[in-house]
């Protein structure tokens, strides 16, 4: 398995977390993990992988945005720092300065276009749903 690939199942394990938590869908600010995402989605497998994950169907929508990751401290207890990957584009390079900002500081501070939400239909009508690009 691929490292964007097993960081994508932990991004849809704590989606599912917050979901579970009432708290905000995560922030995919990867690019590289995020090309993982696209290439499993539609995909029985895919299916397969949110219900082993997140315990529930995950789409992926447009969500642009920009500022602090909320949810990097909840990965931190359940798998350590994160990997260089979080910190690189879709062709594989790694912003070394974001990674040093990440080492030195614990934060996050990043760009998104895109995000999870729950398999119920429920998607704010800015937010058209991208599942099945």
């Amino acid at each position: 398995m691929s490292t964007a690939t097993t960081e994508l199942r932990r991004f849809l394990t704590i989606t599912g977390q917050r979901f579970k938590n009432g708290q905000s869908a995560p922030e995919m600010f990867s690019p590289a993990v995020d090309k993982s995402w696209h290439d499993l989605l539609g995909t029985p497998a895919y299916e397969a992988l949110c219900q082993e994950t997140a315990g529930q169907p995950i789409r992926h929508v447009a969500n642009n945005g920009h500022g602090p990751i909320a949810w990097v401290a909840g990965y931190e207890e359940a798998y350590g720092p994160l990997p260089e990957i979080w910190f690189s584009d879709a062709d594989g390079n790694v912003d070394q300065a974001a990674v040093a900002r990440y080492r030195e500081s614990g934060i996050v501070v990043a760009e998104w276009d895109c995000g999870p939400v729950g398999g119920d239909g429920d998607i704010a009508p800015d937010q058209p749903d991208t599942a099945r690009r």
